[in-house]
Order: C-alpha cells, then sequence, then structure tokens
C-alpha cells in the first residue's frame, strides 16, 4: 500500500539527512496523508506551534503528495509555495527518483492531468466558492496553514464598495445620476459622524442602512455594476434575516473604512456564519487539512463546527517537552489590564526587563495590542534606548527592541531573529472596542451563545501560541504581564497551551547569559 511504501522511502531519506533538525512525528503524518489519498477521507492535523512556524512538517504531506500515482492539489500561501519549489519538492525528488508533472497555476490543467497543482488559497477558494467549478470533483486537496483559513475565507466572501464603484454607478444609470451623488453626500456625512478609533472602521447604523435601501430601491438591480451586484446579494439578506425568525441564518456584518483626509469610505458586507457556505466545498473532495495550534483538543470541534467539516480523522502532535519549552515569567500582584493602575505599571516593569537583559546580545519583543499604548510605550523606550528601539519596523540591531502589534508580528517573525525575550502585555483576545468584534459578539449573544469561551478565548490561545513560537528556538524568556491569567478561571487553559514551559517567578541578568559564552 501507499502508506508502506511512503513510510520506507521517507524513513530512508530522513536518515540521509544527517545533521539537518528534524522532526519526530515525520513518518506518523506522512502515513496519515498517503491513507488519505487513497482513501478519500478527509483529515485534520495540528502539528503544534512550535513545528508550524517552523515548517518542518511539509517534508511528510510532500513525500506522500509525489508518491501518488494521481493528481494531487496544493493549497499554500505564496511564501510557502517558493519553500515547497526550492526546497522540499526538488530534494525530495531526486531521493525519490520521480518525475511527477509540479505546475503554479490558479486552475486545473486538464482532466488528464496526473501531477502536483500547487495554487494560492485566494484562487481555489474562489474558484470553490463561485458557480462554475474551475477543479474537477475528487481531486485528492491539501491546504497547508489552516490557522488562517478562516481569514481567508472571509476575504473571499466580503463584498466590498469602494469609491471608484460609484461613478461606475451613475454610468449605469445616467439618468438617476444626480440622486445617486445626492444620497452619496448623505452617506458620507453619516459615516464621518463616527468618532475616530483606531481600527479605522465602524459598524453601519440605521439611518446609514436606510440611504442604503433608498439608493438600490431606485435602481432596476438587473441592470447592476457586477460589484454593486455581489454587494447587494448579501445586503438584502440582512432584511430578510431580521424579519423572518429566529432559526433563521445570522444577518452579514456591514461595515464601512472611512478615509477621512480624502473625504472618501469604503463599504463592506461578509457573512458570520461560514460553515453552511463551506459544507458543500468539503464534499466534493477529499481534503487534508494541516494547522499549527488550532485547539488545545485533537478534535478541533470549534473550529470544524465554524467551517462545516464533517466527520473525519483529527491528528494533533505535541510539542517537544524537552527541546521546545519556554522560560515563563508571569509577575505577581500587577494590576488587571482594564483598570487605570495597569499603565504606569506596565511601562516601569517593560523597562525594567528591558534594563536587566541590557547587556546580552538578541532581539527583545513586546507585544501589545492596545493602539495608543503601544505608540506611548515606544516614545517612552525609545527616549531611553534610542534607535534600538523600532515600532512595527523590520529594521533593527542586532540587540534591538521591537515594540509590535499581535498582527505584525505573526505577519514578519518568519523574518526576524528568534527573541531573547518575548514581553507580552496582555493577552490577544479580540477587543470589544473592534466594531467588527462587537458585530460578532453580537451575533454569538443573539444566538444565546456564550461568546467568550466560544469566540474570544479560542481565537486569543491560538494567536497566543503562534507568538511564542519563535521564542522556543531560542529557549527564550517570555514574559506574560496579564494578571487575569492568575486571577481567572481561563487562566489554566493559558498555561496548558503555553506548555512546554518552566515557570520562573523573578528576573536578573544572569538569565539573560548565554551559557556558550560563558563556557
Amino acid at each position: 500500500m501507499i502508506e508502506a511504501e511512503v513510510h520506507l522511502s521517507l524513513h530512508n531519506f530522513l536518515r540521509s539527512q544527517a545533521g539537518l533538525p528534524s522532526w519526530p512525528h515525520h513518518l506518523t503524518m506522512a502515513r496519515l496523508v498517503a491513507r488519505a489519498l487513497r482513501v478519500g477521507r478527509s483529515a485534520l492535523i495540528q502539528v503544534g506551534a512550535a513545528c508550524g512556524y517552523q515548517g518542518q512538517y511539509r517534508t511528510s504531506f510532500v513525500a506522500s503528495a509525489l508518491m501518488w500515482h494521481e493528481a494531487v492539489v496544493i493549497v499554500a500561501t505564496q511564501p510557502v509555495q517558493q519553500r515547497l519549489l526550492q526546497v522540499e519538492i526538488p530534494r525530495l525528488q531526486k531521493w525519490l527518483k520521480v518525475n511527477k508533472p509540479i505546475i503554479v497555476a490558479d486552475t486545473f490543467p486538464s482532466l488528464d492531468f496526473q501531477g502536483i497543482l500547487i495554487v494560492s488559497p485566494q484562487a481555489w477558494l474562489n474558484a470553490q466558492l463561485s458557480s462554475n467549478h474551475k477543479f474537477p470533483p475528487n481531486i485528492p486537496t491539501i491546504i497547508d496553514g489552516v490557522d488562517d483559513l478562516e481569514d481567508w475565507i472571509r476575504e473571499q466572501l466580503t463584498a466590498s464598495i469602494e469609491p471608484q464603484d460609484w461613478q461606475q454607478l451613475m454610468l449605469a444609470y445616467p439618468s438617476l445620476a444626480e440622486e445617486i451623488r445626492t444620497l452619496r453626500v448623505q452617506l458620507t456625512h453619516e459615516i464621518f459622524q463616527h468618532p475616530a478609533n483606531p481600527y479605522e472602521c465602524y459598524l453601519i447604523s440605521e439611518p446609514e442602512e436606510e440611504i442604503l435601501c433608498r439608493i438600490y430601491s431606485s435602481l432596476d438591480l438587473n441592470s447592476l455594476p457586477e460589484t454593486w451586484k455581489r454587494f447587494w446579494q448579501l445586503f438584502k439578506t440582512r432584511h430578510e434575516t431580521f424579519s423572518a425568525t429566529k432559526s433563521s441564518p445570522s444577518p452579514p456584518l456591514l461595515w464601512a473604512t472611512p478615509r477621512r483626509r480624502q473625504g472618501l469610505f469604503s463599504l463592506h458586507c461578509a457573512p458570520i456564519e461560514l460553515g453552511k457556505i463551506l459544507s458543500p466545498i468539503w464534499q466534493r473532495q477529499p481534503v487534508v487539512l494541516i494547522g499549527s495550534a488550532l485547539e488545545p483538543e485533537t478534535e478541533a470541534t470549534l473550529f470544524r463546527q465554524r467551517l462545516g467539516l464533517g466527520d473525519l480523522t483529527c491528528l494533533k502532535f505535541s510539542n517537544d517537552n524537552h527541546t521546545q519549552a519556554i522560560q515563563l515569567y508571569i509577575p505577581n500582584k500587577l494590576p488587571l489590564p482594564n483598570t487605570p493602575e495597569f499603565k504606569p505599571v506596565f511601562i516601569h516593569q517593560v523597562r525594567q526587563m528591558v534594563c536587566l537583559s541590557a547587556t546580552s546580545p538578541g532581539l527583545t519583543v513586546i507585544l501589545v495590542g492596545d493602539v495608543p499604548l503601544k505608540s506611548q510605550l515606544g516614545t517612552t523606550l525609545a527616549a531611553e534606548f534610542g534607535s534600538r528601539v523600532q515600532v512595527d519596523k523590520t529594521c533593527l540591531d542586532e540587540n534591538g527592541i521591537l515594540v509590535c502589534g499581535w498582527e505584525f508580528w505573526r505577519q514578519h517573525q518568519r523574518v526576524l531573529p528568534a527573541p531573547q525575550m518575548l514581553i507580552i502585555s496582555t493577552l490577544p483576545l479580540p477587543s470589544l472596542e473592534d466594531p467588527l468584534v462587537a458585530g460578532r459578539v453580537a451575533y454569538y449573544k443573539h444566538s444565546h451563545q456564550d461568546w467568550f469561551r466560544l469566540y474570544l478565548l479560542p481565537t486569543a490561545l491560538n494567536e497566543l501560541q503562534r507568538a511564542v513560537a519563535p521564542a522556543r528556538d531560542s529557549s527564550g524568556i517570555v514574559a506574560l504581564l496579564d494578571s487575569r491569567v492568575i486571577y481567572r478561571s481561563y487562566g489554566a487553559q493559558v498555561l496548558a497551551v503555553l506548555s512546554p514551559l518552566s515557570r520562573i517567578n523573578y528576573l536578573d541578568p544572569g538569565l539573560f547569559s548565554n551559557p556558550q559564552e560563558e563556557s
């Protein structure tokens, strides 16, 4: 069987790679992927946050895909595609002595294609969500990096009206151009009444929604430009939902992003519930979904429910307790993050920790989700430590101090050196001050569901594990300055997902010394 062939060939290949860092679960993962290809049963694999950051696991599924005698689709982002094409596939092709065709494209080449098609998540999802499917059914598909799958899907399903689309609408209805222009001015006035916020977006209010309804009511909907038609198809479901029963699907999110200096704005509409939309996709072909740390449980129940995934094989690998442990520092008696006392104490703590590590080489990363606090901290540290301090920038000194937000760190952590110290201001719980988060929370409340444990906490745990992963490479120190880990019941879950760890109760310069230098 293909499982045995892959196991033997990969085992021999790994033995030949002496001196290279290895991953202990290569053979198990390769067998599972090979079995999924053979029997056509979907699988969900969590490789662990540290392995997901390093990307070592990719050797496993590439070997299975190369040895499978039929077509395989690999869905991967552009950086991962480059890694596959330049490193993983060439060295395995050479060892396995296979000449399977490899194509990078947005559509399936031909019905008789028996090679590997590598495609971006955006292109694959666009094809799957469109009515004219560009991929034949029953082609096994491997999706890498599904920690971001929800974001990719929501991006594809979001319908937007950009400033230039208004001109297209007026050209399509010249007799109504003046009326459309007047309504756009009214909508601009309403949107710009919202006070500024760090997220630069606002949920559409009732008066603004009424203006949009007036625009559409005056138009022949059969002649709408494509952008406006796509927006209307989502927008109209809000009214159908609100006027229907409680068992109806949730209304989509509707929000605006203003550009105050230009006096322009964009409108966006996106569904909240994805499960029913996505369920038919998973039934068209067997899929192997690979993520790093989706949920603490192997079955990833909440993730599967949100994405409409049915019955499938689930596997979760744990971090190596010996080589991937972090030193975790959680100071006692810190004020809670939502109190006025937190900000000055937090800045003082960070300054102390930076001073302690000042004589040791290596990067210090300070993660701050609060945008105003991030700016204030950056200014305070720069006044003392000068150009070593950078805010949301990748050009850093060897012993630089990077102050950044969670999204910036997630996007750039692979191109930056592993930090000697990672300081986390607060848990990355999505902020209710973010209008899009508030909109999703309102959906959970309307459905009488536990919005904290179904949405906020799982999102934070996933983000936290991925953020800490680089520190495991350097056996770095992670300082978590959020006392809710100590005083809240969910603190035990936070500590569990950060395992393996060694808890430390104090910091001193000796913790930052390099053992190799001392010897």
